[in-house]
């Protein structure tokens, strides 16, 4: 079999493999919610989040893909070891992180490993600062998006229903908090699938088996459905360490606190991916608990634990891009300047 071939292969298995990594790290954002206000199981949780994250295929373009595979990173200095050491930091950093029970974010890993193993290649011209600006932005804009959508969301719902009975809007927000549930996993596979299409992209224009078209980068319909279809697989997996920091540590919910954070997050995180910008779901997500914890007091907030989550959210970049550089040299032994 051609060498090529076989480079191309392995790294499509690497990069499906931190694209069910990043389900399987992320399923928290999209059920620690809907489980912590126990709306619905664990496992029916699980199963209703990966089923919509999978329909995001059908449902939504490619633009995020195209940012993250033609858009951060030089691809004329990209080579297999670059896309290889990238994925493999990515990895490494989620890993740790969901040991750690901290919920950081699997595309800023993403996007710091490959940066990195670029720059360790060919130096910072490697990196398209324009493409780069957007994503340092929302590292503070999501999570601020996501704290105001969700605060305010739960004070207009808590004054439209004022004059009803605790036991009647507890029942309306569970049934709300379905849909809700659905909506940020449709967002959460829009967003964070594209990434992974976007490297495996390209590869292949890595490889000779796609071509630039005007300078956009062509996705095979093939690659959208195994990327939809590996993040769905590992959010069914669940990273039940990250789903009890999230729906239990930051703040205690209700039903209609649940609500209000699903549905802050995901209409953050569709503006984003309209525009190509790939954000953290984790971050968006985050955000809005906190802003749905403070309508009570401030002190409802376990601040301590939103402290430490902060300082996880400032290290994934740097941290993922120094493993993705020192991985780079390491591979670079075996691989070659492939």
């Amino acid at each position: 079999m051609d060498s090529t071939l076989v480079a191309v292969v392995g790294l499509i298995i690497v990069a499906l493999s931190f694209d069910y990594i990043n389900g399987f790290h992320d399923a928290a954002n999209s059920i620690a919610t809907v489980v912590s206000t126990r709306v619905l199981s664990p496992g029916q949780a699980v199963i209703w989040a990966a089923a919509f994250n999978f329909l995001a295929a059908f449902l939504f373009g490619t633009a995020v893909a195209q940012t993250v595979g033609a858009g951060m990173v030089d691809l004329h200095v990209v080579t297999f070891t670059v896309i290889f050491a990238g994925l493999s930091a990515a990895i490494l950093w989620d890993l740790i992180t969901w040991y750690h029970g901290l919920p950081t974010s699997s595309s800023h890993a993403l996007f710091g490993g490959y940066a990195g193993a670029a720059v360790a290649k060919a130096g910072f011209p490697a990196v398209i600062l324009a493409g780069w600006t957007r994503t340092i932005i929302f590292i503070f804009v999501a999570p601020l998006i996501g704290m105001t959508v969700g605060f305010l969301l739960t004070v207009a719902s808590q004054w439209v229903f004022r004059r009803s009975t605790p036991h009647r809007v507890d029942r309306y927000f569970r049934k709300g908090q379905l849909l809700s549930a659905a909506a940020f996993s449709l967002m959460h596979g829009a967003n964070d699938a594209q990434k992974t299409m976007g490297i495996i992209s390209g590869a292949l224009v890595t490889g000779g088996y796609l071509q630039l078209q005007n300078g956009k980068l062509p996705i095979p319909y093939w690659v959208i459905l195994l990327a939809y279809t590996a993040i769905g697989l590992g959010t069914l997996s669940g990273g039940w360490r990250i789903i009890k920091t999230m729906g239990q540590k930051i703040t205690k919910l209700q039903p209609i606190g649940g609500f209000a954070a699903e549905t802050g997050a995901a209409l953050a995180i569709y503006s984003a991916t309209l525009f190509g910008i790939g954000i953290s779901t984790t971050h968006t997500i985050t955000g809005a608990i906190v802003g749905v914890g403070s309508t009570r007091r401030l002190s409802a907030v376990r601040w301590g634990v939103a402290g430490q989550i902060v300082w996880a959210w400032l290290l994934t970049i740097p941290a993922s891009a120094l493993i993705g550089a020192i991985l780079y040299r390491v591979f670079l032994g075996t691989f070659g300047t492939r």
